[in-house]
């Protein structure tokens, strides 16, 4: 093994000067964002491609495989965990992983943040890290919706610590993958006495998990300054968001409450209909017997003990829940999912005049048991009727009221149902804006069986990382868990062009010389460091390179180099190569990692947003890892 002074010395060359300026180049576009970055992107492949027809840059790109990065092993693997992830959220099991989360973690950013980016971290120690981050992409999303946190401020959390949980087992990044085999190479031209051992599975988890811990606790104490805000939108689906609209537009002061029926009591028996209409409120869903089931006639009884979740003004409800002796419940417990603004909300539809439900009433219809449809109002020209006081007029039994052409209802319905009475002639659905797709629960079984059958191929098999991801998208769309199309949506194009064409500037820095001459370089700049010191120069470097490299083109490059650094200083070389496999995947700072490409475009972060972030996380990586590395090994 030859001494890192004594590596021949590369001479800069025209190549490389042209690849740092365009390295300068797309990091200008990337932090001045005068172009979007996926089209920034796009143009710097273009340039590489236009270049290396010019004399003396043949070496910059290869033509005939310039558009190689579009099938590579990333990003192909990058459209499957995205097809997989939307598979598993249109059978609705991300809603019940959402709802499990919030049930536990509350609805406050510094009890969920936590509670999400610990399982992320911990599930990216198996699966790879742009999977697990795919996978709790729409998990995220749905939380961001019920309790109005931004989703700029749990995207970034969730993605840093899915970066940070690869280096939790050997098997948890690319580079770490890749470390044994490396070691194994190099052993070859070692002495016997400087022989290095290749690592376990778990060897690193004590220097995974302080990463982790390390990225929690630094958006939990900073998160306030350091992450973007957002717009909270205002959702008329449920809590205050629809207790506001309907005060506003129709002068109902309503919303959604939780009360406990204990055993016997005054209410038992007494039929639903008679109960809303004479105590001016509207029970809409009942928990009886550890089942949740929405009032589908109102003739029904009350069967105690139960819960029942109650529409109406709060303190009409909080009075209703002291003179039967039922106990009052500030937010929702057991209905908390059943009234998700993913899962239901507020409607608003139209009688049209050739609606065959003219001259009929809701309780003639069955309304609730026939369409979902819980009707709270009904807007007629200039009134509103209601079983509920409005600020203008008294309740009325609007169940008993005949529909006339033109009515506005106001309902509270399952978007489900909604999307399915849209295509019901006997309405017009005038509210839009709710998700509009019908999940699939029926299909669950086999969209985890899929998932199930991926991560056992990753986790037990050779099978390239893509193959196995596709395999499970494959079967997903078999099983018509997802349509082809909806696969197709599924995929954030966006993403998918900003890796593949940032592949080619990678490799040009690596194919030039250019990324060997820096590390020569800074190989000279260290002579004569402390051990320690030559250490933490080769976490930079691989830092570096990775932010404008893959890494595992990084790790490949610097592994033989680090090992030729620590046997001349007279270091451990193992330590030193798993500098380099750790260090790798510091990559913060801006959105050239697969993770941070995925989170960019649904939470709207613009690069200065991972620069600001980034750049604190991208120094307390390298000070925790060299700390644990050292102490640990």
């Amino acid at each position: 093994m030859r001494k890192a002074t004594d590596l021949e010395p590369l001479v800069f060359t025209l190549q490389m000067g042209v690849v740092f300026a365009a390295l300068a180049f797309t990091i200008f576009l990337f932090v001045s964002e005068v172009l979007r970055v996926d089209l920034a992107a796009i143009l710097v492949l273009v340039l590489l491609g236009i270049l290396s027809y010019l004399p003396g840059l043949s070496t910059i790109a290869d033509p005939a495989h310039l558009f190689d990065g579009f099938a590579s092993n990333a990003v192909i693997s990058i459209i499957a965990v995205m097809i997989v992830g939307a598979g598993l959220d249109k059978t609705g099991i991300m809603n019940k992983v959402a709802a499990t989360i919030l049930k536990h973690g509350g609805s406050t950013e510094g009890r969920i943040v936590p509670i999400i980016s610990g399982t992320v971290g911990a599930i990216s120690s198996f699966l790879q890290n742009v999977g697990a981050a795919a996978l709790f992409l729409p998990v995220v999303s749905r939380i961001s919706a019920r309790t109005g946190i931004p989703l700029s401020r749990l995207l970034m959390p969730m993605g840093f610590c899915a970066i940070l949980g690869g280096t939790m087992t050997m098997v948890g990044s690319s580079p770490l993958i890749l470390l044994n085999d490396l070691i194994l190479t190099a052993n070859t031209g070692l002495a016997a006495d400087r022989q290095m051992a290749t690592f376990d599975l778990f060897a690193v988890t004590p220097v995974g998990l302080a990463l982790v811990a390390t990225g929690i606790a630094y958006f939990l104490l900073l998160g306030r300054w350091i992450l973007p805000g957002g717009p909270t939108k205002v959702d008329v689906t449920s809590g205050k968001g629809m207790s506001e609209y309907l005060r506003r537009v129709y002068g109902l002061s309503s919303g959604v409450y939780e009360v406990d029926v204990p055993g016997e009591g005054p209410l038992t028996g007494q039929q639903i209909a008679d109960i809303n209409f004479e105590n001016n409120l509207y029970i809409i869903s009942t928990f009886y017997r550890g089942k949740v089931s929405m009032v589908q006639i109102l003739t029904a009884e009350i069967a105690a003990p139960c819960r029942l979740a109650i529409i109406g003004k709060e303190s009409v409800v909080r009075e209703f829940a002291q003179e039967n002796g039922l106990f009052f419940r500030s937010n929702l417990d057991v209905f908390a999912e059943e009234f998700a603004p993913t899962n239901a909300g507020i409607a608003e539809l139209v009688i049209p005049p050739d609606s065959k439900l003219i001259g009929k009433s809701p309780r003639d219809l069955l309304l609730r048991k026939t369409y979902g449809l819980s009707l709270l109002a009904i807007h007629r020209g200039e009134e509103t009727f209601s079983h509920m006081e409005t600020e203008d007029h008294q309740p009325t039994a609007i169940g008993l009221v005949p529909f006339q052409a033109g009515d506005m209802l106001v309902a509270h319905t399952r978007w489900e149902n909604l999307t399915r009475l849209k295509r019901d002639r006997d309405f017009v659905v005038v509210t839009s804006d709710f998700p509009q797709e019908e999940l699939r629960p029926h299909k669950v079984d086999w969209a985890l069986s899929f998932f199930a059958i991926s991560l056992g191929m990753i986790l037990f098999t050779d099978i390239r990382l893509s193959l196995c991801l596709m395999t499970g998208a494959v079967g997903m769309l078999l099983t018509r868990v997802l349509s082809i199309d909806e696969a197709y949506r599924a995929v954030g194009w966006n993403t998918v062009f900003l890796l593949a064409c940032l592949i080619p500037l990678g490799q040009a820095v690596q194919n030039t010389g250019a990324a060997e001459w820096i590390a020569q370089q800074v190989l000279v700049l260290l002579g004569g460091w402390p051990v320690w010191g030559l250490q933490a120069g080769i976490a930079i470097l691989a830092t570096t390179f990775s932010l404008v490299m893959s890494n595992v083109g990084a790790t490949v490059l610097l592994v033989p180099l680090a090992v030729s650094i620590a046997v001349a200083a007279g270091g451990d070389p193992a330590l030193f190569a798993l500098t380099v496999a750790i260090s790798t995947s510091n990559s913060f700072l801006i959105p050239t990692h697969q993770v941070n490409a995925l989170i960019m475009g649904p939470a709207g972060y613009k690069v200065r947003d991972f620069v600001k972030s980034g750049g604190i996380m991208t120094g307390l990586f390298l000070v925790v890892s060299l700390v644990m590395l050292n102490v640990v090994f």
